[in-house]
């Protein structure tokens, strides 16, 4: 068994944004299922983890992070810290730029789409195509400042890949399973950087992981 564990469930984009920087960075680990459905996420167990009852919870031996940011950070600075390039004060600056563009921007508009064209219909409810539709305009604005970045090198904070990448994968994994797969074919750059993300072993995980819940996914 890995001294290295994952809690959490493998549907959730915040579990897997954790599994790509794990795998990207040659970690070995294990992944143990927390029921949400029956509420294991609030159990004492679990709580003594994460006092808020979330997922993910990463355990390293007797230490413990939660907040998959935090995660996906403390396995990089550990394992693999060319991901932040943390050496370098300017390329450090744009991989930290674009963290916070993919939390608050990129996936903060893109999760309500999964939300109601994937996770609700899973439970029976209905899609709120309003929903879908005004955040699909705000999504679509977001890749258009994407797609004039990625004119001007291969990834997102320079010419090299890092962690700011790494932390799209798991949310663009279930757009792909989404009725708007295609929407990166009106931004030739953003489609030229995703191929290329989904060429490496760590994404092709990711992808593999969501094809249970998410059947379309790539």
């Amino acid at each position: 068994m890995a001294l290295v564990k994952l809690y959490g469930m493998t549907m959730s984009w915040n579990v897997t944004r954790c599994v790509a920087a794990l795998e990207e960075a040659g970690v070995e680990y294990d992944v143990v299922p927390i029921d949400f459905g029956a509420g294991e996420h609030k159990t004492p167990d679990h709580l003594a983890r994460n006092p808020f009852g979330q997922m993910p919870v990463l355990q390293d031996g007797d230490f413990y992070v939660w907040e998959s940011h935090a995660i996906c950070k403390y396995t990089c600075r550990k394992n693999k810290p060319e991901l932040l390039k943390e050496g370098n004060l300017k390329e450090s600056a744009m991989v930290d730029v674009w963290l916070e563009v993919e939390a608050h921007q990129y996936t903060a508009t893109l999760e309500p789409i999964i939300l109601e064209c994937l996770v609700r219909p899973m439970f029976g409810r209905a899609t709120d195509q309003k929903t879908v539709e005004d955040n699909l305009v705000k999504l679509k604005k977001v890749l258009e400042v994407y797609e004039a970045r990625l004119t001007k090198c291969k990834y997102l904070a320079g010419d090299f890949l890092s962690l700011a990448d790494l932390n799209h994968v798991s949310a663009t994994a279930c757009l792909a399973a989404t009725p708007y797969a295609s929407l990166f074919d009106a931004y030739p750059h953003v489609k030229a950087w995703w191929s290329g993300l989904m060429a490496r072993p760590s994404v092709q995980m990711i992808a593999a992981l969501k094809k249970p819940y998410f059947h379309n996914s790539v």
